[in-house]
């Protein structure tokens, strides 16, 4: 029973030391210019919005932000930026049904019922004597990040992505979200598409 149980626990921790896949829907638009190219070594600064108005939490994002632009070849450089960088991000949470789907209801999922001599388990939203708990919670994180021209003030690069999991640890997944709207910078495909990072659990 020993080595099984020693067995199990290695089992759990290597796997809670792996990695996990961050799938994302990107959608991204580059506008084609000819004059002005986006080039490797471009420098930008970042542009905040007067909504923006929480320091602590804006120079987080934008930290994570600067990091996943240096991937692409963009230098942060506020004195002599050629282009603003502007990031708005979202966290939301819902609470899912047994089949994934997003639950209205009440946030009753199931029971566990206890009788004399028997001890069942019960799934779904009906609810009898004994211990009730909740649907499990998912949250959707957004990002959306815009490149304009300083000196046009065109926007010349536009692109947003979105994941939905049960992961809540939203600046880790900001960094895989961030890392997916950034692919194939800067001439990405047409359309939507489904873009995978790996980040450590």
């Amino acid at each position: 029973m020993r080595l099984l149980a020693l067995l199990t626990l290695s089992l759990l921790l290597g796997g809670c030391s792996g990695m996990r896949l961050v799938e994302s829907q990107v959608r991204s638009t580059a506008v084609a210019t000819t004059e002005r190219p986006i080039e490797a070594g471009a420098r930008y600064r970042f542009e905040r919005l007067p909504s923006q108005t929480d320091p602590v939490e804006t120079d987080s994002v934008e930290a994570i932000a600067e990091a996943e632009l240096a991937e692409v070849g963009l230098v942060r450089d506020d004195a002599a930026a050629r282009y603003s960088v502007q990031i708005t991000t979202r966290m939301e949470t819902y609470v899912v049904d047994d089949w994934g789907r997003p639950y209205n209801g009440p946030r009753v999922g199931g029971s566990i019922m206890i009788g004399s001599g028997n001890i069942g388990i019960g799934m779904g939203n009906m609810v009898g004597m004994g211990m009730r708990f909740p649907p499990p919670s998912q949250y959707r994180h957004e990002a959306t990040l815009l490149l304009r021209d300083l000196g046009s003030n065109q926007v010349v690069y536009e692109t947003s992505a979105t994941h939905e999991g049960p992961w809540n640890d939203r600046y880790n997944i900001l960094r895989a979200v961030l890392a997916a709207a950034l692919k194939d910078f800067p001439q990405p495909p047409a359309g939507s598409r489904r873009v995978k990072v790996e980040i450590p659990r």
